[in-house]
């Protein structure tokens, strides 16, 4: 034991006193930072306040348009005087143009404010999964480290019956190598766990603030019985993007509508004065006299021949229908392929639970007692021990694959209950 591994072995295995309190981060907490400091949502708020302004930028009326001019002869001496004129000219839109913008501006908010919610669901559900994942690398360290642990134990007893003679060189170095390679594969975990402690600070928001302590929860409590017909029901009428589906297809109609309006003559109406001095030629003279104009300006729309905008928006309409339904069918698709996952796992689950993993561990502890007691090998400790760390790391697995698959099928059906209690 003199090496470097000596004080870090020593280390692990000593009681942790309380030296200070500790940071605990709880599930409830994680998520409400993700709500309400996720840089990337935070991000996608923005889109439903342009799609706001937008809508409040439809709603404006064409600008009216003042004109003035002054005219006069350049040669002073014919004395033919000068004229002032002042115009005001307006658009007036028919058809119901700004109406039909109105419309299409709120279905964009609409579905813009769809889509936002379908980017928090997804947001959700995977900040979710990463919090799963870090529970699942510190529950493997602590099967890692206590493994560590046993087989620490199991070296220092071998060290002192070697001492005594009971038992070879052999046996007494085997157990060390073992217990400096379970010592290898808790470091290990370890690391793994750091990185996904890290990866939930992203998903808060701030990857500086400091790493908490430890995190609060565990994959129990998770089994739900669900009725697939039911699911595919609340999926249709819940999930965020196939009433984002449904609002595109409200605005590919009402850019059809809007296509038509503009197809419609607007009509400007002109309205104006002027003022001519007096003319003191002596061949033509006139007195000053004022004037008023009032006229109707008709464009000629020779462009309607082209009707190529509004065959682009009719087909842009009929493919929101398309895309309607293939979504409607995609989302049935994905939350049976998730409720098969879930129902999968939980059976994995029950496996698991029928007494496998306290066989096991019986059986480890009788090789152990047979070993100290010479009716039992190194090697069958060794390989006991092993296939106890294999049960326990795969029923962990297991639940962590329960806990992650009912995620994705409340993900695929658009409901969300999850709750993980300490």
């Amino acid at each position: 034991m003199n090496n470097p591994l000596k004080y870090l072995i020593l280390f692990l295995c000593l009681p942790a006193f309380p030296v200070q309190a500790q940071r605990v981060l709880t599930f409830g907490e994680y998520l409400d930072h993700v709500r309400n400091a996720n840089i990337s949502y935070l991000a996608e708020k923005y889109n439903v306040e342009i799609a706001g302004a937008r809508l409040t930028a439809s709603k404006v009326f064409p600008d009216p348009e003042l004109s003035a001019g002054y005219a006069n002869n350049q040669n002073w001496n014919l004395q033919m005087g000068y004229g002032v004129d002042a115009g005001l000219s307006y658009t007036l839109e028919l058809g119901g143009k700004r109406n039909a913008r109105i419309r299409v501006a709120q279905s964009e908010m609409e579905m813009t404010a769809a889509l936002l919610e379908d980017y928090f669901r997804n947001l959700r559900a995977d900040a979710t999964l990463a919090y799963l994942t870090a529970l699942k690398q510190r529950e493997l360290y602590e099967i890692r480290k206590s493994s560590h642990v046993q087989m620490l134990e199991l070296a220092r007893a071998d060290s002192i019956r070697f001492r005594l003679g009971e038992i070879t060189e052999v046996d007494a170095r085997q157990s060390k190598l073992e217990a400096a390679a379970a010592l290898d594969e808790a470091l290990s975990t370890g690391g793994d766990l750091q990185e996904a402690l890290l990866r939930l600070l992203l998903f808060q928001g701030d990857a500086t603030m400091a790493l908490p302590d430890s995190i609060a929860g565990a994959p129990t409590g998770l089994k739900r019985t669900f009725d697939p017909a039911r699911l595919v029901a609340a999926a249709q009428h819940n999930r965020a993007d196939l009433q984002a589906a449904l609002k595109y297809r409200d605005v590919s109609q009402r850019n059809l509508e809007l296509a038509k309006a503009n197809r419609a003559i607007d009509l400007e109406i002109v309205i104006g004065g002027n003022y001519s001095s007096a003319v003191r030629n002596e061949i033509a003279p006139a007195p000053a006299f004022k004037g008023i104009t009032a006229g109707v300006g008709i464009p000629l729309r020779f462009s309607n021949a082209n009707r190529g905008a509004l065959r682009a928006a009719r087909l842009t309409a009929e493919q929101g229908e398309r895309q309607y339904e293939a979504i409607e069918l995609q989302i049935s698709s994905e939350v049976m392929q998730a409720y098969n996952r879930y129902m999968t796992a939980c059976r994995r689950a029950e496996h698991f639970e029928a007494g496998l993993l306290d066989d096991a561990h019986a059986i480890f502890l009788k090789k152990r007692y047979g070993y100290e007691r010479g009716e039992a090998s190194i090697l069958e400790v060794f390989n006991a021990r092993r296939t106890y760390n294999d049960v326990r790391v795969n029923y962990s697995e297991v639940l962590f694959d329960c806990a992650f698959a009912l995620v994705e099928l409340e993900r695929a059906c658009g409901i969300w209950d999850i709750e993980l209690h300490p």
